[in-house]
C-alpha cells in the first residue's frame, strides 16, 4: 500500500519478532520482543543469537539451543517456513549474571529470499506462552462445583496433544540424529586420506546432504607423489544412499592407486574408465583430478563431466581450468584417450575443487551457480585455505549443508 511506513508497522506489531541474517546475527527486532524478553535493541543488535540466548547451563536436558538451530538451518536449506514445537528455552535475566527464567515459547521461523534464490533474512516470530503452561503444568482447576469452561476444555485438550507431539516428535529426532551420527561416521571412514596431514595449506570439507541419511556417492582425495609432487581429485558418483557409497568407496580407491601408478591424470582416468564399466552404478561417475608440481609450478588437470576447478588469483579473478573436459566415466561406447592439460600457477594462488552440490540450484542455469562461486571466490581469495573454505559455505548459504551432498578441497599453492 502507498505511503505505508512498514518500519513503524513492524515496530508496533504485538507479536514479538526477531529478524536474522544468514548467520543467525541479529539484525532488526521490535517493541514486542524487547517487552517479552527484557532486553533492549543494543543488548541484541549485531549479535549471533545463541550468544543473546544460550541455554540454560543449569539445566540438564536444556535443548532450546538445539532444536532452534536445527530448525534455523532447514530453513536456510529448504528456503521453507519452519514452525517448530512448543519450546521450553529459558532465557538470562537481565542485570542478574547466571541467572536464568523459566519461559516457554512457540515459535516459526520464516525465510525471506533474495532475488538470486538464497535466504537473505530470517523472520524469527516467537509467541510467549509461559503462563498459560505453567498454569496447566500446575494443575489449576476450578473452584469446587464449577466446570471447565468449554475454552478452557479446549486448552486443555490442545495442551495435552501439543505436549505428546512434541515427545513423539523428539523421539523421531533423537532416532534420526543416531542413524545420522552412524551414517556420518561411515562416510568419514571412507573419505579417510593418509596423505593429507602431510599438506597444512590444504583444506577439505565434506557436507552430507540434509534430508537424508546422509550416505552419498561424493570424494574427495589428496595422493602424494614422488619429487614433491601431489595429486587432488574430487568425484561423484549418481545416486544416494549405501549402494552410491559403496560405488564410491571403490571408484576412489581406483583412483588413487592408478594416479600413483601412472602420475597422469588424463591416463589415470583412462583407466578409471575402463574399470568403471565392470562395477555396477559406476558408469556416468563425474570426476576432476588434478596433479600439482611446485618445482615447475604447473598444474596438469583432466575432467570427466565434472564442474571445472577454479585457479584464484591473489587479486580475486578466478580462472575455470576447463581445457580438458570430456564425458562421464563409461559414457562412450568405445575407449578413448582423455584430454589433459595444464596451466601454470604463481605461489599464492588458490587451486578449488568441488562437487556440483556447492554451485546446483534447482530451476537454475549452471552457468549462474558457477558465477555465484566465482564471485564468492574472488572476495576471500586472499584468506587462509581453512577459513576460506568456511567462508565460501558461509557466502554461498551453504554452512548447514544442501539437499546434495557437497566435496570441497581448498589448496593453497
Amino acid at each position: 500500500m502507498a505511503g505505508m511506513d512498514y518500519a513503524a508497522l513492524f515496530a508496533a506489531t504485538p507479536s514479538p519478532y526477531l529478524v536474522l541474517g544468514p548467520d543467525l546475527v541479529i539484525v532488526e527486532v521490535n517493541r514486542a520482543y524487547l517487552e517479552a524478553t527484557g532486553r533492549t535493541r543494543e543488548d541484541l543488535l549485531g549479535r549471533h543469537i545463541f550468544d543473546a540466548f544460550p541455554d540454560n547451563p543449569a539445566d540438564p536436558e536444556a535443548d532450546g539451543v538445539r532444536n532452534l538451530n536445527a530448525s534455523l538451518h532447514r530453513v536456510l536449506v529448504s528456503r521453507e517456513p519452519d514452525t517448530m514445537a512448543l519450546q521450553k528455552y529459558d532465557i538470562p535475566v537481565a542485570g542478574r549474571a547466571g541467572a536464568f527464567e523459566e519461559r516457554w515459547w512457540s515459535p516459526i521461523n520464516t525465510p525471506i529470499l533474495a532475488p538470486d534464490g538464497k535466504v537473505e533474512w530470517i523472520i524469527h516470530r516467537v509467541e510467549d506462552v509461559t503462563a498459560f503452561i505453567e498454569a496447566r503444568m500446575a494443575g489449576q482447576r476450578p473452584p469446587t462445583g464449577q466446570q471447565l469452561t468449554e475454552r478452557e476444555a479446549l486448552e486443555a485438550e490442545l495442551y495435552a496433544r501439543a505436549r505428546e507431539l512434541q515427545r513423539l516428535n523428539e523421539e523421531l529426532r533423537q532416532a534420526h540424529t543416531r542413524e545420522r551420527q552412524v551414517a556420518v561416521t561411515l562416510q568419514e571412514a571412507m573419505l579417510q586420506s593418509p596423505d593429507l596431514a602431510h599438506h597444512q595449506d590444504v583444506a577439505v570439507r565434506y557436507l552430507p546432504a540434509t534430508g537424508s541419511l546422509n550416505v552419498c556417492g561424493d570424494w574427495y582425495d589428496v595422493v602424494d607423489l614422488p619429487d614433491g609432487r601431489f595429486a587432488v581429485a574430487v568425484g561423484d558418483v549418481v545416486g544416494h544412499g549405501l549402494e552410491a557409497a559403496a560405488v564410491m568407496g571403490m571408484l576412489r580407491s581406483a583412483l588413487s592407486a592408478a594416479i600413483r601408478a601412472l602420475e597422469r591424470p588424463a591416463l589415470a582416468l583412462e583407466a578409471l574408465g575402463l574399470y568403471a564399466r565392470s562395477v555396477e552404478g559406476a558408469v556416468n561417475t563425474t570426476i576432476v583430478t588434478a596433479m600439482v608440481d611446485p618445482r615447475s609450478h604447473l598444474i596438469v588437470y583432466s575432467n570427466a563431466g565434472h564442474p571445472p576447478a577454479i585457479l584464484v588469483h591473489p587479486d580475486g579473478d578466478c580462472e575455470l581450468l576447463d581445457q580438458a573436459t570430456d564425458p562421464p566415466l563409461g559414457a562412450r561406447l568405445q575407449h578413448v584417450p582423455r584430454p589433459q592439460a595444464d596451466v601454470s600457477y604463481t605461489p599464492g594462488e588458490t587451486l578449488v575443487l568441488y562437487t556440483d552440490g556447492l554451485i546446483e540450484r534447482r530451476g537454475e542455469d549452471i552457468d549462474a551457480g558457477l558465477k555465484r562461486l566465482t564471485d564468492s571466490l574472488g572476495r576471500c581469495a586472499t584468506l587462509a585455505p581453512e577459513a576460506l573454505a568456511d567462508a565460501l559455505l558461509a557466502r554461498l548459504g551453504l554452512a548447514g549443508g544442501a539437499r546434495d551432498d557437497i566435496a570441497l578441497v581448498v589448496v593453497r599453492l
